[in-house]
């Protein structure tokens, strides 16, 4: 009889993941301070609507000293800080910038992962290999935050943890500033910390760990994991592993598909005239469709929301039978809708809202001469679409629809359409930083030789 005796020397278990989070800090008003430094240390927030006096989107940290918070109306805001200065937002800049900060981040890490305009990960697993032997991870995070304020003229946060999860839930408790989580203190800093800061948890599970008597991860991390199981089937036991500081998860980066798209616009003045209202859906819904099929796309399903000017709504949606990318079938529809929810209304329109959602793929790759509708109508788009960057101006597009022509005919408000929210899906985000939808770890041996070389640099600095 034998007996098989394990060797402890062969036994290896796998290095805690580090992964680092940055935001910027209150990220448009940021941006406007950047673009004028005249509002350095001054309170600041930036007002959306119409005329850029609605509501705040954003407001900096001194400003929220007032008590100015997001989703507060502008007049309110300036009731409270009657010396704060309000910013109109400009997109296009925002989206500069935050090129910029990535294009910084992206020389730290083999892996970047970014999630928002403002916000994204960094994969530093090993770097306990390759630069952290002279310097530590506080000096070294604290260097790249300096950088991008040095360079970039914005404030970051960041947090390290084991985790995206928790590194979010460090950058969130760091804020202004930095904080690691070693490993080993995952449990104890969870500890006293609501279930509700963790991000994606939405308000259902909230209520439903309340009724189990979880408020905090202390509770969670106490209850009996096949109790969680059983009411959340994996994501609870998930939770439970995180809360308990045994959740060691890698940053992978993954491009999906978007689920959805939308448009939502309040018009430039309140809009008697239906057939007005109706020119500019059909507008943005051409727009939408057109960027679906770059992105190889269709939709299953459409909506369509009118907001009066005493801020009642009306809405009507449809869905095909087959899922549709054609402008022809899908304005038919939405013409359909407008008139069926307009009948009988005699108030102004205020905002328009379109939707596609429940999208699929649209198998085939455009080319000039297609032999299906899908090959020519992606064709067509990839044109237009290369045309209107290289040839348009603001003022006047190299090409437009007829029912984008006709909008602006109709009165010069929108023959300059303000800019559209700069928040893109995650797969946009990542092709315009690496240029491809590929996996950038094919490459994984550049971004190393490049990473020993920053953190050479970063040595002699010191």
């Amino acid at each position: 009889m034998t007996h098989n005796r394990l060797n402890s020397a062969t036994v290896t278990t796998p290095a805690n993941n580090r992964i680092l989070h940055v935001d910027g800090d209150s990220f448009f008003a940021s941006c406007e301070i950047a673009l004028n430094q005249k509002l350095a240390g001054r309170p600041v927030w930036v007002g959306g609507g119409r005329r850029g006096d609605g509501i705040v989107i954003a407001a900096n940290r001194v400003a929220k000293k007032f008590g100015v918070t997001t989703g507060m109306a502008c007049f309110e805001a300036k009731r409270r800080c009657p010396r704060g200065v309000l910013c109109r937002p400009h997109y296009e800049e925002y989206r500069r910038i935050s090129a910029e900060m990535f294009h910084v981040l992206a020389q730290y890490s083999p892996t970047l992962v970014p999630i928002s305009i403002d916000e994204g990960f960094l994969d530093f697993t090993t770097m306990d290999q390759v630069v952290w032997r002279n310097t530590s991870p506080e000096e070294y995070v604290k260097g790249i935050c300096e950088r991008i304020s040095r360079e970039v003229k914005i404030p970051v946060s960041a947090g390290l943890a084991s985790s995206s999860r928790l590194a979010k839930l460090a950058t969130d408790a760091a804020k202004p500033g930095f904080i690691e989580i070693k490993a080993g203190e995952e449990k104890e800093f969870l500890k006293n910390r609501s279930v509700r800061e963790l991000s994606g948890i939405g308000k259902n599970r909230q209520r439903s760990l309340a009724a189990l008597g979880a408020l905090t991860f202390d509770h969670v991390a106490k209850m009996p994991s096949t109790l969680l199981k059983q009411k959340f089937g994996i994501w609870g036991q998930q939770l439970w592993l995180f809360a308990n500081g045994l959740w060691n998860e890698p940053l992978l980066l993954t491009v999906k598909d978007r689920t959805t798209i939308s448009s939502n616009t309040t018009l430039p003045y309140d809009e008697p005239d239906y057939e007005a209202a109706l020119t500019f859906a059909l507008s943005e819904t051409t727009r939408l469709v057109g960027q679906l099929r770059r992105e190889q796309l269709q939709a299953r399903e459409l909506s369509l929301a009118i907001r009066f000017d005493d801020f009642t709504e009306v809405g009507g949606s449809r869905r095909f039978q087959h899922p549709q990318f054609r402008n022809s079938v899908i304005n038919a529809e939405m013409k359909q809708i407008f008139r069926g929810i307009m009948e009988g209304q005699t108030k102004s329109v205020r905002q328009i809202r379109v939707a596609f959602w429940n999208l699929a793929r649209l198998d085939t790759q455009p080319t000039l001469w297609g032999h299906t509708q899908a090959e020519r109508w992606g064709a067509l788009d990839d044109a237009a679409h290369e045309l209107n960057q290289q040839f348009s101006r603001p003022e006047k597009p190299a090409l437009m629809t007829g029912a984008q022509l006709a909008l602006r005919q109709l009165d010069d408000a929108h023959k300059h359409p303000k800019a559209k929210c700069p928040f893109q899906p995650q797969r946009e985000i990542i092709k315009k930083l690496w240029g491809t939808e590929a996996d950038p770890l094919a490459h994984k041996g550049e971004w190393e030789k490049r990473l020993a070389k920053v953190s050479k640099q970063a040595q002699f600095q010191r």
